[in-house]
């Protein structure tokens, strides 16, 4: 199994503790092989891969690409900004944010849904993604 952090633009981003979060999450969910790259990007880049891709005009703090390949899984792509002020917003550390994030896009990526509104925190995926979060983090 392969994962690849693309951070160098963040000099503060754990690129090593992100690897270890997608590889756990992979691990877990029994992705034994396969290739996920991770990118941090700016505002601006996130903004712009939401609205050519997606069709919404805005910045986002995650968005996952299911490749559907049994060697490239998929590119998961974090928005370092959005990132920043939702884990100021939720009394959280930047680490612990960006751990979410890669997990939550990690199991995109593996074809893991919720649903949109107040029920996607209760979620099986959002109580799993949690869950990943605690044990990458060292949490009970």
């Amino acid at each position: 199994m392969e994962v690849h952090v693309n951070a160098e633009a963040f000099e503060e981003a754990p690129a090593s503790l992100i690897a270890a979060a997608v590889r756990h999450t992979l691990a877990t969910q029994g992705a034994h092989a396969g290739e996920v790259s991770v990118t941090l990007l700016d505002h601006e880049a996130i903004r712009a891969l939401n609205r050519d891709y997606l069709g919404h005009d805005h910045a986002t703090d995650v968005i996952a690409f299911s490749l559907g390949d049994a060697e490239t899984l998929g590119d998961v792509y974090v928005g370092f900004d959005r990132a920043r002020s939702q884990a100021a917003e939720h009394g959280v550390d930047l680490r612990e944010e960006l751990v979410r994030l890669a997990i939550h896009g990690t199991l995109h990526v593996l074809g893991l849904e919720h649903p949109d509104g107040p029920e996607r925190e209760e979620s099986p995926m959002f109580v799993l993604q949690e869950r990943l979060v605690r044990e990458v983090l060292g949490g009970d």
